[in-house]
């Protein structure tokens, strides 16, 4: 009994490829993995099965950069990923192209995170929250808060979870289409 479609079967191995292939960043296995299965577009288990059979059919190989090990798209898989790229649905191209653009936004070289909460009149604060690349302001927003407690607790949180916070920030303004 044939469990899998042909064409899903191609359509996800070249989802995988597109993905390899367009990214700002190498993919370790784990950051692949958790990539995919967080959009929803395969399981573990199938993911695995067609890396693996990417890999098998010189698509794709492992490297090693940085002393991690990250996919490469072979030229194989270039040549095919050009050939049947229209079969990858154009709204899956475009939330992957969103993506993509801000990963790239987000690849820095010297970056620095800053948030800062200061002292306003009537007991209230106010939080700089900021991105700065090699000595540029890249994002920066204030915000008025009730308390200094809270105003730390923004602050903290911008320093922890600096990138899906700005990610999402972004997403709001590339969804709006401005």
């Amino acid at each position: 009994m044939n469990y899998f479609n042909t064409e899903d079967v191609a359509q996800n191995k070249l989802l995988i490829l597109y993905i390899l292939n367009s990214s700002p960043k190498n993919f370790t296995n784990a950051e692949l993995t958790e990539f995919i299965l967080e959009k929803g577009y395969m399981n573990y288990f199938i993911l695995q099965q067609y890396i693996s059979e990417l890999i098998d059919g010189q698509l794709i190989e492992i490297e090693t950069v940085n002393d991690s090990e990250v996919y490469n798209v072979l030229e194989k898989g270039i040549i095919t990923l050009d050939l049947f790229q229209s079969k990858i649905p154009e709204k899956i191209i475009q939330e992957l192209t969103d993506e993509f653009r801000i990963q790239e936004l987000l690849k820095v070289r010297e970056t620095q995170i800053v948030g800062d909460c200061y002292p306003k009149e009537n007991n209230q604060y106010t939080v700089n929250l900021k991105l700065i690349e090699n000595e540029e302001t890249l994002f920066s927003l204030y915000l008025d808060v009730a308390s200094e407690e809270q105003g730390k607790k923004f602050c903290k949180l911008w320093k922890e979870k600096t990138e899906v916070i700005y990610q999402k920030i972004l997403n709001i303004f590339i969804k709006a289409d401005i």
